[in-house]
């Protein structure tokens, strides 16, 4: 797994997609750092209510799927533009929702690592709507990454040329337009009025991108996807073993 640069500022997030991209890495390492304990008892959700629908922003800005209460808390840091995240999404989302979140004996909060512009604009965007969309839009956005990345990469010159521009009100706007993340996001529910506002609100783009660098220093998270089980950083990076850990901790 590659190294993300530490210190980052803020404006060396705005640079060409393909430099953020060293910092998705991916290990095969599985059960090294999992607790161990008696299977834990199903917790029933509040009536009329399913614990994977209840969604909730964090203090860390990160989004929580679950009972708050869980005594298993899994924490994953990723980055929209990572395949490896995406290949997760794609093998865990489901069975993580359905059979571990469900149970309330799990919850899972997801913290965007932001490695460049490209995957600071979707942070903002998948944030645009309410909370109990971002999951969705996350899903959404690594489902069809390759298309997206493609799509980059035929516009690559406007999509640089928007990454540049010193207008802050204007250059995620652009970057999204450029990127063709605009009309993504409005097939999914986040029109393109709704969009801009959301792009251009003042603070937003500079406080995920210090969270995601002041986060990543503080944790040791220097790569994507990176899983924490009750504050503890695991070894695992792939659902693979990431299941394993959650079944040796009492969710099963």
């Amino acid at each position: 797994m590659t190294k993300l640069l530490r210190r980052a500022t803020f404006a060396a997030l705005i640079v060409p997609m393909t430099l953020g991209l060293a910092a998705c890495g991916s290990k095969d390492a599985t059960g090294s750092g999992a607790e161990k304990g008696e299977k834990i008892a199903a917790i029933a959700a509040p009536a009329g209510k399913q614990w994977s629908e209840i969604i909730a922003v964090t203090p860390e800005d990160g989004y929580r799927m679950g009972n708050p209460d869980a005594p298993l808390k899994l924490i994953e840091y990723a980055s929209l533009t990572c395949p490896h995240c995406a290949d997760f999404s794609e093998k865990a989302g489901a069975k993580l929702r359905d059979q571990y979140v469900a149970s309330g004996v799990v919850s899972y909060e997801l913290r965007n690592q932001v490695h460049d512009g490209l995957d600071l604009t979707m942070a903002m965007l998948v944030r645009c709507g309410t909370p109990e969309n971002y999951f969705a839009l996350s899903e959404q956005v690594w489902g069809n990454l390759t298309t997206i990345i493609q799509g980059v990469q035929t516009n690559g010159a406007k999509v640089d040329a928007a990454m540049k521009q010193s207008d802050q009100a204007s250059r995620y706007k652009a970057i999204a337009d450029a990127a063709g993340l605009t009309e993504f996001f409005a097939a999914r529910g986040i029109s393109r009025d709704q969009a801009a506002t959301c792009l251009a609100k003042p603070g937003f783009a500079e406080g995920i991108a210090e969270r995601s660098n002041k986060q990543s220093q503080e944790l040791g998270v220097d790569g994507t996807p990176t899983f924490f089980l009750n504050g503890r950083k695991l070894e695992e990076q792939t659902w693979e073993g990431l299941e394993p850990a959650l079944q040796a901790a009492g969710a099963r």
